[in-house]
């Protein structure tokens, strides 16, 4: 079910970390908006941000939705119409950038709230709270008609399964979806890998991890060998593996993603066809990518 997906040989190359490169850029995401903040009136500097990434060799970049929100953006100050419009620019400001391909961030219920909850998937609000906010989102972002669609850092099985359940209600666009998990086997709110990919799979075009250490990348690829999921074509974009500080807000370990290249071999063999960086992975690690795959190609 991989029809519609950006496929190229050996990988097709996702970009990196919007925070990251706004921050190489001078600025500093903050806030219930973080990297959607500029849109409000710079959305040239969102668009400069993705441009550095297609200038690094990335095929595909990620919009700057993942923390966006309807609710955010009237928090700043915009009627709930600007706050819908904006949030639906977010779109076209990335295409701007002259990408081949542009991929809808739809990030998890708890990236909006601003206070880590993403990262482990355990909500103070209901299934139905949470399903009520990704419909409200969704019905602004897909008739933005994004090229596809990334849910991504998904902590729990729970979680994935509401979005998808409602961009199909919406959409047959391609969408890949990726967790983020706490170690070699489990998504961040403690499933299985393989179940909760596998409970997906049929609705998507691809599966993998995000926003996780690139060490655990390789055995959680393996992890999906003989599952649904593994008849899929696999996407991984990691972090840098440094840990995020939430008490001082900073990372803490290396960054850039120079590393990355090395894992790539392991990566392929596991069956990924989509690779790039998350958080602390510049368009230096995408151009590091972009030069593995340029020999790979031979």
């Amino acid at each position: 079910m991989s029809a519609g997906l950006p496929l190229v040989e050996p990988f097709t190359l996702i970009d990196g970390g919007l925070s990251t490169v706004l921050q190489e850029m001078g600025e500093q995401p903050s806030g219930l908006l973080w990297t959607a903040a500029a849109l409000l009136d710079r959305p040239e500097v969102i668009t400069e941000a993705h441009r550095r990434y297609v200038e690094a060799g990335a095929d595909v970049v990620i919009t700057a939705s993942y923390q966006a929100s309807e609710a955010g953006f009237v928090g700043a100050g915009l009627s709930p119409a600007d706050a819908r419009r904006v949030l639906a620019s977010t779109t076209a400001v990335a295409r701007a950038s002259g990408a081949t391909a542009v991929a809808c961030s739809v990030g998890p219920f708890g990236a909006c709230l601003g206070d880590g909850s993403e990262y482990h998937g355990r909500y103070e609000a209901s299934w139905a709270e949470v399903r009520a906010f990704h419909r409200a989102r969704l019905e602004v972002l897909v008739p933005t008609a994004p090229d596809l669609f990334a849910v991504e850092t998904i902590p729990s099985q729970a979680e994935a399964e509401i979005v998808v359940e409602e961009l199909r209600r919406l959409t047959d666009a391609p969408a890949w979806v990726t967790f983020t998990c706490v170690d070699t086997t489990h998504t961040c709110h403690g499933e299985a890998l393989a179940a909760a990919a596998s409970a997906v799979a049929p609705a998507v075009q691809a599966v993998g991890v995000n926003c996780t250490s690139p060490g655990f990348v390789a055995p959680l690829l393996r992890s999906l060998a003989g599952t649904h999921a593994a008849a899929l074509p696999l996407v991984t974009y990691p972090n840098h593996g440094a840990e995020w500080d939430s008490e001082h807000k900073c990372w803490i370990g290396q960054t850039g993603g120079a590393e990355l290249p090395g894992h790539v071999p392991e990566w392929l063999a596991a069956g990924a066809r989509l690779i790039g960086g998350c958080c602390g992975v510049g368009p230096a690690g995408i151009a590091a990518l972009a030069a593995a795959r340029a020999r790979l190609r031979g």
